[in-house]
């Protein structure tokens, strides 16, 4: 049995996912419903595309690559079979961003806070 997603809303109703995924171009967006997809499927998701982040609070990313360009979902999870999308990047570097991780574990620790588990 493979994994819910759902998408993490911060208090005031926006999601920034959402946003994220409504800006990419159609192609990119079909492979980011492929790893969704994968992710809900399958026990075990290979690492290319789902891998959690080392030295954070519980924070692992969805892993995209089109091209030459590579793109990222951030998520946690909640309990062993729901992973909450926080937040997309398209990745421009090597190194994954610190404020971005921190942002990730913002938006976890807002979750948990407000008692959102499901």
């Amino acid at each position: 049995m493979g994994k819910t997603v759902v998408f993490y809303r911060t208090a005031d109703g926006k999601c920034p996912v959402l946003e994220f995924l409504d800006s990419l171009p159609g192609k990119v967006a079909q492979k980011v419903t492929w790893v969704l997809n994968l992710l809900e499927e399958l026990d075990v998701v290979p690492s290319t595309y789902f891998k959690k982040l080392v030295s954070t609070e519980e924070i692992w990313e969805c892993r995209i690559q089109l091209g030459s360009n590579a793109y990222r979902i951030f998520c946690f999870f909640d309990g062993h079979s729901i992973v909450v999308l926080t937040h997309g990047l398209i990745k421009k570097t090597q190194k994954t961003p610190q404020r971005e991780i921190e942002r990730a574990e913002a938006y976890r620790k807002d979750y948990l806070q407000r008692g959102l588990k499901k």
